[in-house]
């Protein structure tokens, strides 16, 4: 405990009978100056004697607060299976024990079957409690549209027509596909080599729609314990639901997609619930109203026949690489913004740059500006790109097949 401050002496003044009038007047103004110290000091410890009570009076406030806490009762979570005429049956969280109580008149109104709420030792439930969303699922929530356009995609002008189709037509502009009387497809997978703008297409599609975009990676839903990645598919399409219109996007999906084996290792049985878990939720019983799935892969051979059958995936589009015309146009996208000379041609590198993907194109675009900056040009030439072809297609490393460094 702190101690109090001791208090400063206080002066005295002892005046000499036989001091002259200027003596004593020096003598009255040094004592004046040591009572003016006194009481400052006095006024600073009067301040900080306020403050440590200001201090301590919520102190005790908040240690009167955790007393009356910790004198209730515990509450514990259960969940509103069934609303009755009777009351309302709830099971508790954990022991699953179902208990019909009464339903209190200030959540007659509020309260529907699912909601979780708070129950005392009674089973009288005392708070309706928010849905739970896994933390991990509220993360690969994007918010922030994307900024890739379909101005920034070369080559895949009857991919991209599909795409908005199935996925942005029905988002924005629902009312059609009524008259027609039509349910819009469900879901559209991307396959194809890697590289070739699958990411990109479904991006471009997000930045189109004011839907929320929910991206994430199917190694994301692998998870170690069991019933994890289960849940946190079911949690991925409670938050679409939650802020549709959405779209969810799966990107290498093959890693919780691949056909089925008669593996008896507990990490496959694992990997197996979570891909039912996500084909009950592509199916649905209930109607998933605006929310668009689309996925991706490289890999289309490993996938299982149940998650390719339609109603899951409506839509089986190929991303190929780009032909001759495909392969100018994303050269140009990805050099719009480069200062280039006139010597580039752009027709010649499209035909030497045979078998590249779009990213690998990108690539040869940043290699030949770095060449230019290596001389200390601001300028691109054509020479500088045969340069970025002969790295990116170095056949002593690659046999011939073209890498990518971006």
């Amino acid at each position: 405990m702190s101690r109090s401050p001791s208090l400063p002496e206080r002066p005295r003044l002892d005046l000499d009978p036989d001091m002259s009038p200027s003596e004593q007047l020096a003598a009255l103004r040094d004592h004046h100056k040591r009572l003016c110290e006194v009481n400052r000091t006095l006024e600073e410890q009067l301040e900080a004697a306020r403050n440590r009570h200001s201090d301590l009076t919520d102190e005790v406030d908040r240690l009167e607060r955790e007393n009356e806490t910790l004198k209730t009762s515990s509450l514990y979570v259960a969940t509103a299976e069934e609303i009755t005429d009777d009351g309302v049956v709830v099971k508790q969280h954990g022991n699953n024990q179902e208990v019909l109580t009464e339903l209190p008149p200030q959540f007659a109104e509020r309260l529907e079957p699912g909601d979780r709420v708070a129950i005392n030792d009674s089973f009288s439930i005392q708070n309706q409690i928010d849905s739970e969303t896994d933390a991990r699922a509220q993360a690969m929530e994007v918010e922030e549209s994307p900024t890739v356009t379909y101005d920034d995609i070369g080559g895949l002008d009857e991919q991209m027509r599909e795409v908005r189709e199935a996925v942005e037509q029905p988002l924005v502009n629902a009312a059609q596909f009524e008259e027609v009387g039509i349910e819009p497809p469900s879901g559209v997978l991307l396959h194809g080599p890697p590289g070739t703008g699958k990411t990109m297409l479904a991006k471009a599609v997000a930045n189109q729609t004011d839907a929320t975009f929910i991206k994430m990676a199917g190694s994301e839903l692998v998870r170690k314990f069991i019933g994890e990645g289960s849940r946190l598919v079911r949690d991925l399409f409670e938050l679409a639901a939650e802020r549709e219109p959405a779209i969810i996007f799966i990107d290498e999906i093959d890693a919780i997609a691949a056909k089925r084996t008669d593996s008896k290792t507990s990490g496959d049985a694992e990997v197996q619930r979570t891909m039912m878990q996500l084909l009950s939720e592509m199916d649905g019983f209930e109607d998933r109203g605006e929310i668009r799935i689309v996925a991706a892969t490289n890999r289309f051979d490993m996938l299982d026949r149940a998650i390719l059958r339609p109603g899951r995936f409506d839509r089986l589009i190929e991303v190929p690489k780009p032909d001759h015309e495909g392969r100018k146009r994303i050269l140009e996208i990805h050099t719009r913004e480069m200062n280039l000379a006139d010597s580039v041609d752009f027709d010649r590198l499209a035909a030497d740059a045979d078998d590249f993907s779009g990213a690998e194109l990108a690539s040869l675009a940043t290699e030949a500006g770095m060449f230019a900056i290596r001389d200390d040009r601001t300028e691109v030439t054509g020479e500088d790109f045969d340069d970025a072809l002969e790295k990116v297609t170095d056949g002593e490393a690659t046999d011939g097949q073209p890498i990518a460094f971006a």
